[in-house]
């Protein structure tokens, strides 16, 4: 059942007929179900894995929020619920993952949610481009959920309902020359010797023998080549784990060698430890953020961290069985690192030391080894709807009338790859750059084309270019987006209209007026 205790109603296998059915357990999936169900309609919330609020409770404490007063409606009252957890006023913007999956859950026992768990999506029915019905099987069971639903919302990280609807999609970096952009394709950026910025410096081998190609590549560089910049290609940004750790010797579970360690998977770090004897922090290898209750949420940093780099190229149209396999492998992965980073003698005491002083919290992901579930999925398929968000609503270039939530985050794009050039290793892909202010997303952005289908919202992998999204792609502007959806969906079932007809000025307003649906209308 995951961190999911509560459902309003009994889910069982069996037929439905709802209003709104949502895919997807993420934040913008609790959000958008909560929303559905304020505005009087009855809603199911189907969550393949066993994991709700996505990201939010999964360990990604330290919020990427840019421009905090851009987050409005249920999204900001998520930080307020929070912030009265532990007993604050206002808003708490970092917190544990155990804090967060409570009031989520406090969400769903207010919206009398129904919430499968563990329920994948099989089949769609498609009546022209109306999706009519919804099949999906349970993990580990024989049973089928079939559902009948007037509105359709997809809130997963991977848009699976989406691509099952046949709706256009891109997975990947498109060209500068297709949008008209610099930042997308091929990147190749520089190191910084103050901060790394995610790169090597120059003069670390590839190669297991150092300076012989006819050796091979070392483990996690690819055989890909360089090319000029802006090149478009199908690479997906790396995926990591956001990862809770405790120094308290109370709440602490020892950080141990786990069963499929591989010490050489780490060789790259031992070469770049060399490469840069003067970076002894712990903060030179990760974001080390504090939580509440002497906690962290432990992010990337540099050259070689927590990104498994390239290893996630498959994730987007990869089957259930195959993204579970990959998790194991990532989590094997990451805690084969801080194993590493806690006890191998080429890393520098200093780091081995502090490192040794954290584990695992006895109250954290209890039913999952104490380690988060959710994979950092930052990216998969992206829809081509009805409008592309791209680099130029970032800067404020183009503005969008449609708007239905601002996004305020710089444009960011973790590496997409590791490679050899001129026989040293390089990451490939990072990107980070500030946009100036918040802009408006627009709605068509979340609205298939017309041709395709009719009654499905995407608030999660919208219509967006792999730079754009970079900045989009923010847990509160998902959950954002996802009242947008449902209350969007509302009053497309109100007023018998496909989700392309709405009066979108009408749902600007009613978000502006009424952003906690306190008169609840419908």
């Amino acid at each position: 059942m995951g961190n999911t205790a509560i459902a309003g109603r009994a889910a069982v296998p069996g037929s439905y007929t709802t209003d709104i059915c949502i895919y997807g357990g993420t934040a913008a999936g609790v959000i958008a179900a909560y929303t559905a169900a304020r505005c009087g309609n009855t809603v199911l919330l189907i969550e393949p894995g066993n994991w709700i609020g996505g990201l939010t409770t999964g360990g990604l404490g330290q919020t990427d929020a840019g421009t905090k007063d851009a987050i409005t409606g249920f999204s900001r009252q998520f930080y307020q619920r929070v912030a009265k957890k532990y007993q604050q006023s206002g808003e708490q913007w970092t917190f544990e993952p155990r804090v967060a999956s409570a009031v989520m859950n406090d969400f769903l026992a207010e919206g009398k949610i129904t919430v499968f768990m563990q329920t994948q999506l099989s089949e769609l029915t498609k009546k022209g481009a109306l999706i009519v019905e919804a099949r999906f099987s349970r993990q580990g069971q024989n049973k089928e959920v079939i559902v009948r639903s007037k509105q359709f919302i997809d809130c997963t990280y991977e848009g699976d309902l989406m691509a099952k609807a046949g709706v256009s999609y891109f997975i990947g970096r498109e060209d500068n020359k297709v949008y008209g952009e610099t930042l997308n394709g091929f990147q190749l950026p520089e190191y910084h010797k103050q901060s790394g910025y995610h790169q090597f410096p120059d003069g670390v081998s590839p190669y297991k023998i150092p300076g012989d190609p006819q050796s091979g590549l070392l483990w996690g560089i690819s055989g890909n080549q360089a090319v000029p910049a802006g090149t478009g290609d199908k690479k997906v940004q790396a995926y990591n784990f956001r990862i809770c750790l405790t120094d308290s010797a109370a709440n602490r579970i020892p950080i141990t060698r786990p069963a499929d360690y591989d010490s050489s998977r780490y060789e790259l770090l031992v070469r770049l430890l060399e490469a840069q004897p003067e970076m002894r922090s712990v903060n030179n290898y990760f974001i080390w953020s504090k939580m509440p209750n002497r906690k962290t949420d432990v992010n990337n940093r540099g050259g070689f961290s927590t990104d498994m780099i390239g290893m996630n190229q498959g994730w987007a149209e990869a089957g259930y069985a195959e993204r579970a396999a990959m998790i194991r492998e990532g989590i094997a992965y990451t805690k084969g690192l801080l194993y590493f980073m806690s006890a191998d003698k080429r890393v520098p005491d200093t780091l081995r030391n502090f490192i040794r002083n954290w584990g695992y919290p006895k109250d954290e992901y209890k039913e999952f080894d104490h380690f988060t579930p959710q994979l950092y999925v930052r990216e998969a398929r992206r829809m081509i709807g009805a409008y592309v968000m791209t680099e130029h609503n970032c800067t404020g270039e183009v503005t969008v009338a449609d708007g239905i939530g601002l996004a305020s985050y710089g444009m960011d794009s973790h590496n997409c790859d590791r490679i050899a050039v001129n026989g040293m290793v390089k990451n490939e892909g990072n990107v980070e750059v500030h946009v100036k202010q918040p802009y408006p997303i627009a709605y068509r952005s979340i609205t298939p084309k017309a041709a395709e289908c009719t009654n499905l919202l995407v608030p999660v992998c919208l219509s967006s270019s792999h730079i754009a999204y970079g900045s989009i792609r923010m847990e509160p502007v998902f959950m954002v987006l996802g009242q947008s959806a449902a209350m969007a969906a509302s009053m497309a079932i109100r007023m018998k209209k496909t989700v392309q007809e709405i009066d979108v000025q009408g749902l600007q307003q009613w978000l502006r007026e009424d952003p906690f649906l306190e008169k609840a209308k419908k």
